[in-house]
């Protein structure tokens, strides 16, 4: 098989790791800044391998299966890169935040030939080509052949890809976890912080107005998710860093829209009040400018 990864960021870089262990696979990485190898600490132990590096579209030409791991705001300049990869029999995934995985592509793809994954894999990018992976992890994929077709790409890995009946529940799931990370991002902290009962307070708050737009949508979600993704959050590694807070301490753009902002659009549209989430985007931008 033929795979391009675009966006060797944390999660990105990760996963073409992973996947070049495969001697099936060709593994192509599609990125803005060259890198020798990608080097990986993985939890069991270090990880190896040197995809051939990209760093124009130009470069590119069809693969079997496309892997999109950019950030969500960077739909334009994946479109790019789809438009040189993408042949006739090519498959798509969208391995990025949020829950508009399709919705964002549309103007580069057929719907019907995305398939979006949610993807839960603790990683930390510290320069291009260097990882850390602080958890095996999971992607999950809609049922069918795409999605199984998906899975049969990580054959071997310990990352556990599997497919879902309900990929909408997973994806509000996976948001309710991102929108209360947005505390890192704002407090300059790592996950430690949810330790503190008043930040917690205020984590439980975003989560509560995620499940109530996540559940307008569609989406099965219980009560007590929001008190389940603050004991998460305690329970893990006290100086995990999200990617939302890393973009912010390094200056770069950050995935508000696709983290917070979606659930105040969604929200407006189901007529759901989401106050916190807003406060928390509007806090974030004023910070970032």
């Amino acid at each position: 098989m033929r795979l391009a990864v675009i966006g060797p960021g944390a999660v990105g870089g990760t996963v073409a790791a992973w996947l070049a262990q495969n001697p099936a696979h060709e593994v192509v990485v599609c990125a803005r800044t060259a890198f020798d190898r990608l080097e990986v600490e993985t939890p069991g132990g270090p990880l190896s391998a040197a995809p051939r590096v990209l760093t124009a579209p130009d470069q590119a030409t069809p693969v079997d299966w496309a892997l999109i791991a950019t950030k969500t705001y960077d739909a334009a300049a994946t479109g790019a890169w789809l438009a040189r990869l993408v042949g006739p029999a090519t498959r798509v995934a969208v391995l990025q935040n949020g829950v508009e995985h399709v919705e964002r592509f549309t103007p580069y793809l057929d719907p019907t030939r995305i398939t979006p994954a949610v993807v839960d894999i603790p990683a930390e990018r510290a320069v291009p080509g260097r990882i850390r992976q602080r958890r095996d992890g999971s992607i999950l994929v809609p049922q069918g052949p795409a999605g199984e077709a998906f899975v049969a790409l990580f054959a071997g890995a310990p990352i556990a890809v599997s497919t879902t009946a309900d990929l909408k529940t997973a994806a509000w799931r996976k948001l309710a976890l991102n929108c209360a990370g947005a505390v890192s991002a704002l407090t300059l902290k790592p996950s430690g912080v949810a330790r503190r009962e008043p930040i917690a307070a205020i984590m439980r708050a975003l989560v509560g107005e995620c499940v109530a737009v996540g559940r307008a949508e569609g989406a099965d979600l219980p009560d007590d998710l929001a008190e389940a993704v603050v004991a998460g959050y305690r329970a893990g590694p006290g100086d995990s860093i999200n990617s939302l807070h890393a973009d912010r301490a390094a200056g770069r753009p950050m995935e508000l829209d696709a983290r917070n902002g979606v659930i105040i659009r969604r929200g407006a549209a189901h007529g759901i009040a989401t106050p916190v989430n807003a406060m928390i985007v509007a806090l974030l931008e004023a910070a970032a400018a």
